[in-house]
């Protein structure tokens, strides 16, 4: 009988060749180069963030050739070479146009790995993620892939310290000090917030992510935690990782076959409760998406399941900075993740039952890892939590019809008075001028000003960057003068803002939501009562008529885009200014929110709700 390999070879030189080459170069049997094939994937940056995945992407290809031959119990697999995406730098980026990059940057690391899995015949697949729009980006091309694939991130950067005072520092204290008069204190704070490499180290996006990542099944939870440079994650994780792709492979256990309903309510519930990043609700969104789901909002769980989860079910269990005192190395040093996951699996909150990316039920990794019980100093236990509410709320409201705005709650410093804020507007028609104010004239902000910052949403910006900086220097502002200002935008926040900062509003400016519409001095009233946001001004329907219609005329007069949109001067700029969905959806460049629909026999729906009753 012939050789099937043979034939194909034979047949195809020229498609052989250079597959016969490089199995030469990087020592594997090139007997193998018509298998499919293994890899290992990754992500490079400008920005220490990404200094160390080059080394453990070197370690997991290097653990995976090991393995790869046709002798008893290796893997009968083509290995390929490392693969490597771009990403932005979020701390460096923060402030600067460059920052209209960086969410669309989850983008392109999902276009990019979509052509590499797709287009290498990937099999299987091992990725090294930094930062947090490179991870979602990485499952999302994972999930439409859809062969079994598994993640670990690199891991976070440990603390700095200030050697004058001991105080632990991060990313945030660097940019809090920016109001500080001391330019001498300003350079000092800047040389030692972040030595070393890793991620950022709060409970900042990042580390939202990864743990929304391993809660939702798709990287073991021991790994998320432990800092970049731990050892483990060159000398000891590789191994495993191999060994849990290599079973993945066998049982054939694939990414939509984690990433269902129930696990992604498991993830979001416990964002809630480690006061995570509000990015998270911008995540999640285009995770379900990429997993087959129509819409996060129905399909997952609606706005009002939310806030009553977050209100009434859901307490913060961790001490974590920006809202507190920990650092990600210091949930590692007391359990890690899986003590999190413990604490709210044994409350009835989770559904332990969804299968995870070991081949283990999330209640069975959890019990393999002999997860501890919560240190009552760094993660809390649900019965004496750290905070008795849930870190995020969802507000609608005139403001926000689509009842997409964020709010942060775990992050608020003051100024919710019976759970309601009032303010006059303060508006600044783009991020650069809120900053040029706050460094000349930072004294003319006036306690309860709302500051409104809009046209840069996905479509207006267009990239709807983060705004770190004028939210950390409003929170030093605050503190020092003893006022609260709040802060409003279509825009998104880092993990690492805090105080009475609301986001993802839309419909955003550009498109012409309401946020559009506001004037100065208008009152805004933040109610967490209900849930809401207003505008005074626009409840009065010939106030809101007239001004939408000055709107209107406005960007008729100018071919169709609001004069106050910023520049997209590229050509991927352009896509996002004309293919960006609302924030509600993700703000990813879907036209007409594009959904790979799942099989009807892999729905993965349940009927399951925490023990404690959503109504």
């Amino acid at each position: 009988m012939s050789n099937p390999r043979a034939v194909l070879i034979d047949n195809h030189p020229g498609r052989s060749t250079q597959t016969f080459g490089l199995a030469v170069q990087i020592g594997t049997d090139p007997g193998l180069i018509h298998e499919p094939s293994v890899g290992v994937v990754g992500t490079r940056g400008d920005s220490q963030c990404y200094l160390g995945v080059a080394a453990k992407v070197e370690a997991i290809h290097e653990a995976l050739k090991r393995r790869i031959g046709r002798g008893e119990g290796q893997l009968k697999y083509r290995l390929v070479q490392p693969e490597f995406t771009i990403a932005t730098s979020d701390g460096m980026r923060n402030g600067t146009p460059e920052m209209r990059y960086s969410l669309l940057g989850r983008e392109i690391t999902h276009d990019a790995l979509c052509e590499h899995f797709s287009a290498t015949g990937l099999a299987g697949a091992i990725a090294v993620v930094a930062c947090d729009k490179p991870p979602v980006g990485t499952l999302a091309a994972m999930l439409e892939h859809n062969l079994p694939a598994i993640i670990m991130s690199d891991g976070p950067i440990r603390p700095g310290k200030d050697p004058n005072t001991g105080e632990a520092l991060d990313i945030v204290s660097a940019f809090q000090a920016a109001g500080h008069p001391d330019p001498e204190y300003r350079h000092h704070i800047a040389c030692h917030a972040c030595p070393g490499f890793g991620s950022c180290g709060g409970m900042f996006t990042y580390n939202t992510m990864q743990t929304f990542i391993g809660v939702l099944g798709m990287q073991p939870l021991h790994m998320v935690a432990p800092a970049s440079d731990d050892p483990r994650r060159l000398h000891e994780f590789p191994d495993q990782l191999v060994t849990i792709l290599a079973r993945m492979i066998e049982k054939d256990l694939k990414p939509r076959d984690i990433v269902v309903r129930d696990s992604l309510r498991n993830a979001t519930i416990v964002a809630m409760a480690i006061g995570g990043s509000t990015n998270a609700l911008l995540h999640a969104p285009e995770i379900a998406r990429a997993a087959g789901f129509e819409d996060f909002w129905k399909d997952i769980i609606t706005p009002e399941e939310f806030n009553h989860l977050s209100r009434n079910v859901v307490p913060v269990l961790t001490n974590a900075r920006p809202y507190g005192t920990y650092s990600m190395v210091d949930i590692d040093q007391v359990g890690g993740v899986q003590v999190i996951v413990r604490e709210l699996l044994e409350a009835g909150m989770l559904n332990g039952d969804v299968l995870t990316c070991t081949g283990e039920t999330l209640a069975e990794q959890v019990a393999s890892l002999n997860a501890k019980r919560a240190d009552g100093v760094v993660i809390y236990p649900v019965e004496s939590p750290y905070k008795p509410t849930g870190g995020l709320r969802m507000l609608g409201g005139n403001l926000s019809p689509e009842f997409s705005a964020i709010l942060k709650l775990a992050g608020v410093e003051g100024g919710l008075e019976n759970n309601v804020f009032r303010g006059r507007a303060r508006v600044f028609d783009g991020q650069k001028a809120l900053l040029e104010m706050l460094d000349k004239t930072p004294e003319a902000f006036q306690n309860n000003d709302m500051i409104i910052v809009r046209y840069e949403g996905p479509s207006g910006a267009p990239g709807m960057p983060e705004m770190l900086d004028p939210t950390a220097r409003i929170t030093t502002l605050c503190r020092e003068r003893g006022i609260v200002i709040a802060l409003m935008t279509d825009a998104r926040f880092s993990g690492g803002s805090i105080g009475l900062v609301i986001g993802h509003v839309g419909p955003e400016a550009a498109v012409g939501g309401p946020i559009a519409l506001v004037e100065d001095g208008d009152e805004i009233v933040v109610d967490l009562n209900t849930n809401e946001i207003n505008c005074s001004a626009l409840e009065d329907p010939t106030v809101l008529n007239s001004r939408k219609a000055e709107w209107d005329k406005v960007v008729a007069a100018n071919g169709g885009v609001h004069p106050l949109c910023g520049i997209a001067d590229t050509r991927l700029l352009h896509r996002a200014r004309h293919m960006a969905v609302p924030a509600r959806r993700g703000a990813g460049l879907h036209p007409n929110q594009t959904v790979w629909v799942r099989d009807p026999r892999d729905a993965g729906r349940s009927d399951f709700v925490p023990r404690n009753k959503f109504r």
